[in-house]
């Protein structure tokens, strides 16, 4: 009785043993590391999802006083905040997504807009259409007062089949 007990536990095992196997792991792409820009900090923060369009903060610089571009320098009113942003498309179709949109918040509460002349003398994007599978990286540029510390970019990915007016966005502590 006590080798058919074993024999049954050892059988037993062995089948359990064969269905904890863990299934193989999906492929990855092999993306290249890059030097984070010598006046930016890299965040190592997990991706957010607003909607169908998933938002990896990868770089932030503060206290820039001023910006550079092809044919003009801008002085900030305070400091000048650059965060460095990759967006993909999660959903089923194409989104148009608003880089003017995004918003970012400092730890007195107030909710400062994106800087549409910071942006366009850095030549970053408007409004695009993000597709399925689609990545695209790239700055935001906002204007702070001075003395205040950026805590979170409230990200919005644009209208979907469920939330066609995207009024909601998502919060995205920067550290």
């Amino acid at each position: 009785m006590k080798k058919c007990l074993a024999a049954a536990a050892s059988v037993l095992a062995l089948l359990t043993g064969c269905s904890a196997e863990q299934p193989p792991a999906k492929p990855v792409y092999d993306l290249p590391a890059r030097e984070v820009r010598p006046d930016e900090t890299a965040l190592h923060l997990p991706p957010a999802l607003n909607g169908e369009t998933e938002f990896s903060l990868i770089g932030l610089a503060a206290g820039l006083p001023s910006l550079t571009g092809s044919h003009a320098e801008f002085e900030a009113k305070g400091q000048f905040v650059r965060l460095r942003l990759v967006v993909a498309g999660k959903g089923l179709s194409g989104i148009l997504f608003d880089t003017r949109r995004q918003q970012l918040v400092t730890d007195s509460g107030t909710v400062i807009a994106v800087d549409n002349q910071a942006m366009t003398i850095k030549r970053q994007p408007d409004k695009f259409e993000l597709g399925r599978g689609v990545r695209v990286e790239f700055d935001l540029y906002f204007d702070l007062p001075k003395e205040a510390k950026p805590l979170v970019l409230r990200a919005f990915g644009g209208p979907t089949l469920t939330d066609m007016k995207n009024l909601t966005g998502t919060d995205i502590k920067l550290g």
